[in-house]
Order: structure tokens, then sequence, then C-alpha cells
């Protein structure tokens, strides 16, 4: 794939998201560890063991009694989310870590055989893209066209 389509794209989504877009090289993620013992807690959370991963860049409906009344939750059904999510967690799991979150779990974007989590839930509607918890924006660079 051209690096520029990649990179206009990106460009692209933070016009149209109101944010400043930042002349970088083509992305390539690195999905640098492979993870296992993994298992869905709801559309946009996973467990793979001890660590608690939240998938980057995206907010996907709330199970119920979840969503705080100060918050504004994603849409849908939560449990169509989370269902699509196993899904899509197909083969082995790859995984690259950006930070950690308020509530301690890993952030990060993480891939399988079918590819990144984000992006697919993004894609199947079962989440949606929220630009300020996009780390370095790998989310809108990945798949500009879910978002």
């Amino acid at each position: 794939m051209n690096p520029w389509i990649i990179l206009t794209g990106a460009s692209a989504v933070g016009l149209v998201a109101g944010l400043t877009p930042t002349i970088a090289p083509a992305f390539a993620p690195g999905y640098s560890d492979t993870i296992e013992g993994c298992r869905v807690t709801d559309g946009d959370t996973i467990r793979c063991r001890d660590e608690r991963v939240r998938l980057l860049g995206i907010d996907a409906p709330e199970m119920p009694g979840h969503c705080s009344a100060h918050r504004r939750c994603a849409p849908g059904d939560p449990y169509t989310s989370a269902a699509s999510l196993r899904s899509a967690m197909t083969g082995s799991l790859r995984i690259e870590r950006v930070g950690d979150d308020r509530y301690g779990r890993t952030l990060a974007i993480v891939a399988s055989g079918r590819g990144d989590l984000s992006c697919w839930q993004l894609k199947h509607d079962q989440a949606i893209y929220k630009s300020q918890w996009d780390n370095g924006y790998l989310i809108a660079r990945l798949c500009p066209s879910a978002i």
C-alpha cells in the first residue's frame, strides 16, 4: 500500500475531527509481543491472564450497570459488541502496549488473525471512535475508512 495514502487518510480524519494533522512517516504497527489466555470483558476490553487490556481509540457499549450517570456511553447492545470482539479473536494475539489508563488497564493495539481488534469493532459498528483516546492516532492511521 502506498504510504502517502495512509498518511492522507489519517490527515483527513484529523481535519474532520478538528485535530491538527502531523506529518509523519507511514505507520506500520509493531505488535511487538504475543499474548495468551485472553477472554473478552466487554466490547473494548479483554483480560489476558492477569493483565486487563483496553483497546486503543474506541468506546463500546457498557455492560448493564457500568455506565456512570455523568458519562455519555457508547450506544448499542453490549452483548452483541462483546460477541463481535470474541469472534475477532482468532489465532494468536499480538499486542503493542502504549500506556495505562486511569483504571490501571494496559492501553494497546491488539491484532488477531482477523486484523486489528479496534478496527474490527469499528468496521462492524460495535464501537465508536474516540480521537481523545487514540494515543498517537494509531487507530486513525490503521483503519481510517472505519472511522
